[in-house]
């Protein structure tokens, strides 16, 4: 079928393409930013399109001459989300029966009866609401926890389990969830699109297990062969409070870590099984819990992961250009440029610049950039706990510890965009070429345009660190370069 992907740069819609053009499909996709998708393995088989589900005419044009329509966007770390993910739903729904769409597909959430539903679950049962209502045939698919690689309620799971041997909890551990397999979620995505023309609802989908969230923590830890895990129910954590204690000790921030808490104070466990109807269950069964746990971890640890909860950019993070392209004028830039020559050759220094940030580190000052991240994380940013997906290789698009890997230009440039929370907006550029008299030229700059008072006012106070921290991250990037073997250049020094 021709199919058309909404959220196809974010954790669902990134594994989802490669499976319908594994059934055959003909895909294309739409992204806000378009660049971001540069370096998937499947960008030759797709056409991609840019545009924004909040725009009439760039959703118009996406959903143009298309059968299925499928929709995996939302608005979840805005402080206004639930108007966001209703109009932007609104938009497509219409345009979608516009063009005489035949089918849409929507992944949602498990909506608990009887409950007063949090913001979160109450915007995605919104959202399904809409599209059922379209007049265009949907499938809202709703799901709790997902278990995969890199998803935001897994990184939750593992951080927690694997950091806190002993914890004290809110009583919410004790609610019931039934959580799913990311390669279950995706099964269903697949065959929903050939549903029969008569099938608009809801389905609850789900995995074979039904638990608590202290048992799932548990059985993680079996899995990854941690120690029995001691944890203490206590009534006065709220949810609220228990986000703020996500947000210190696992990668996943406040923004996100509120509404995923929110919506497991609610017992989530499949009210109906009705989809096996139409869609058999998978040839081998669905997934158990202990089993995703499994592949999860795999392909952590052969860091094999396809596709991160922080794949999407962070709602409030900087998108204007780099203020030195030419199309910037006026305002004031403040720049912090140092170049070196090193022995190394430029393939050996590019590897070391290309490792840099997650377990490798950033090569200078480690107390310094600890605390930073640890000062962004209470003030609500990503901090520096998102890590990298590869411990050698970065990909367009790819969050990187409180960066964003902006452009990359291989082997000659990288260029960091941040994230963190800064009066202003701030890249790192890295860059390398080859000397004519031998080895090669190492070029930094940290550059940042301020908002306001509080921008000047900031850039003024960490000036006099900067030559700890920027000469630091010279000295030690060319050093490991030159010390290392081109084979082996990612270690930092």
């Amino acid at each position: 079928m021709r199919c058309v992907v909404f959220g196809a740069t974010g954790y669902i819609g990134g594994r989802l393409v490669p499976e319908l053009i594994q059934a055959g499909h003909q895909v294309r996709v739409v992204a806000r930013t378009p660049e971001k998708l540069a370096e998937v393995p499947w960008r030759d088989r797709v056409e991609i399109v840019r545009g924004d589900v909040t725009d009439d005419d760039q959703v118009r044009a996406a959903v143009a001459d298309r059968e299925v329509v499928y929709y995996l966007v939302h608005s979840l770390t805005r402080g206004d989300f639930s108007d966001t993910d209703r109009q932007a739903a609104e938009i497509v729904a219409t345009a979608a029966d516009s063009a005489h769409v035949r089918r849409i597909v929507y992944l949602g959430g498990i909506v608990p009866e009887h409950a007063t539903l949090s913001r979160h679950l109450a915007s995605r049962a919104e959202v399904g609401a809409v599209f059922r209502e379209s007049g265009v045939p949907t499938a809202e698919l709703r799901a709790a926890v997902i278990i995969g690689s890199g998803s935001a309620s897994f990184e939750m799971l593992r951080y927690l389990s694997e950091r806190l041997p002993a914890m004290i909890t809110p009583r919410w551990v004790h609610n019931r969830v039934q959580p799913i397999a990311v390669r279950d979620v995706l099964y269903y995505l697949v065959h929903a699109a050939a549903l029969p023309a008569d099938v608009n609802r809801s389905f609850d989908i789900g995995g074979p297990d039904v638990v608590t969230y202290l048992t799932m923590m548990r059985k993680y830890a079996v899995v990854a062969g941690l120690t029995r895990r001691v944890v203490l129910p206590v009534p006065v954590l709220t949810p609220w409070l228990s986000a703020q204690w996500v947000n210190l000790v696992t990668p996943v921030p406040r923004a996100l870590a509120v509404p995923l808490i929110e919506s497991l104070v609610h017992e989530v466990v499949c009210g109906e099984h009705d989809i096996a109807a139409y869609i058999p269950d998978p040839a081998d069964g669905l997934t158990r819990y202990e089993r995703a746990v499994e592949l999860a971890l795999h392909r952590i640890r052969n860091a094999e992961v396809p596709t991160r909860w922080s794949d999407a950019s962070t709602f409030g993070a900087p998108s204007d250009p780099l203020p030195t392209d030419p199309d910037w004028s006026g305002g004031s830039l403040y720049e912090d440029l140092r170049e070196h020559h090193t022995s190394a050759d430029p393939e050996t220094l590019w590897a070391v610049i290309e490792a840099i940030g997650g377990e490798n580190g950033w090569y200078s000052f480690p107390l310094a950039w600890s605390l930073r991240g640890w000062i962004d994380r209470v003030s609500g940013g990503v901090g520096l706990g998102r890590g990298r997906k590869n411990p050698r290789r970065l990909h367009l698009g790819e969050a990187l510890d409180w960066w964003r890997v902006e452009h990359i230009d291989r082997p000659h440039l990288l260029r960091l965009r941040a994230e963190m929370q800064v009066p202003g907006l701030a890249w790192l550029e890295l860059s390398v070429e080859p000397d004519p008299r031998g080895g090669s030229n190492y070029r930094q700059r940290a550059i940042f345009q301020p908002h306001g008072l509080a921008g000047h006012l900031y850039w003024k106070a960490i000036t006099p660190f900067h030559n700890a921290v920027f000469g630091g991250m010279v000295r030690n990037i060319t050093g490991t370069a030159e010390r290392a073997p081109a084979d082996d250049a990612a270690s930092p020094g």
